[in-house]
């Protein structure tokens, strides 16, 4: 939920009004002095709303509260020191702290956090100490939970579930000192292969590292978490397994295929581009020899229609006339009938 489906200036100035009205009582059955609250096992089951405004100090550790009211909670802006553990707290949303800026201790432990918002802590730049463990139902945090608490210089995260975890998720935590990760099933796959490798550049070593171990896969049961860096560089990036070799030989498989039918086909068209040239080369060649055919006979008819010459026999008076070859124009012809 974004903060601007929220409660609304109504009830933020009503909620403040009431504030203002009963900032100088107590809880019921909650011990308070000198800017401290301890409502410490006294079965709440709803957060206490008679807070002393200015208080600095809140316990309301070991009860069965199910959420943390935004409205109710940022009333106290000078709280540095927040409580929770050992509840049954769900979740808590991206509005729930951001009144309570100026916090430095918060203690969410052994409650039923099955969600974190990303922003949550997003208004607690100040905040040092967060604890989170023993949330057995988390499974995951998103890779900006942790961007604005540039101050942490402590994080407990043991038994959240947690599988994998961004290796962005540390990133914005420069003077973090003491980090646990242990009793989660950490997954040392390919997808751990960043976080793996930003725990051995960063040098940042858990407090718990030889208890912070891997589960997954068979090969690296039992490893810490910050020695399957290089192990996991092998298997993922120059190590081919089964599954890798599959994907290549299916790959070559199709190329082949591909090749093999490429080839087919361009031998198809060969073929049927030899045979049309061929049969274009008949027609051509059955074309001439039609054409030489009907010249020979034109040749024939025309032999058969042309006028013969007459030489006469020698001694007569004809032979005696000059030759056609010296006189072109007296070409004596006798048609024969």
């Amino acid at each position: 939920m974004s903060l601007a489906s929220g409660p609304g200036p109504g009830w933020l100035l009503f909620s403040f009004g009431m504030g203002l009205v009963s900032g100088s009582k107590c809880p019921n059955n909650c011990l308070c002095q000198a800017q401290e609250v301890n409502c410490t096992a006294k079965q709440l089951t709803e957060y206490p709303l008679d807070i002393p405004l200015n208080t600095r100090r809140l316990f309301v550790n070991e009860n069965r509260i199910t959420s943390l009211p935004a409205m109710h909670l940022g009333l106290l802006s000078d709280l540095v020191y927040l409580d929770c553990q050992k509840n049954w707290i769900r979740e808590v949303m991206d509005y729930t702290f951001i009144g309570v800026f100026k916090l430095i201790y918060l203690d969410l432990s052994s409650n039923n956090l099955t969600s974190i918002s990303p922003l949550t802590f997003s208004v607690l730049s100040n905040l040092v100490h967060l604890n989170i463990a023993n949330n057995p139902h988390l499974l995951s945090l998103h890779k900006f939970t942790f961007a604005n608490t540039t101050s942490l210089r402590y994080l407990d995260l043991r038994n959240t579930g947690l599988q994998t975890l961004d290796s962005a998720a540390l990133h914005h935590l420069p003077v973090l000192e003491t980090l646990f990760l242990s009793g989660n099933p950490w997954k040392c796959n390919c997808s751990f292969l960043d976080f793996a490798i930003f725990l051995i550049v960063s040098h940042m070593d858990p407090s718990d590292d030889l208890n912070a171990t891997c589960v997954e896969p068979t090969e690296l049961t039992g490893w810490p978490i910050t020695r399957v860096g290089n192990p996991l560089r092998y298997m993922c990036i120059t190590h081919l397994d089964h599954k890798d070799y599959f994907f290549l030989l299916l790959i070559g498989f199709g190329i082949f295929a591909a090749g093999t039918v490429a080839a087919w086909l361009t031998g198809v068209c060969a073929v049927l581009y030899q045979n049309i040239r061929r049969k274009s080369s008949e027609e051509d060649e059955d074309e001439a020899g039609t054409r030489r055919a009907r010249s020979r006979s034109s040749l024939s008819l025309f032999s058969c229609q042309r006028p013969l010459s007459y030489v006469p026999p020698p001694g007569s008076l004809l032979s005696l006339l000059p030759s056609p070859s010296h006189h072109l124009g007296a070409v004596i012809e006798i048609e024969t009938y």
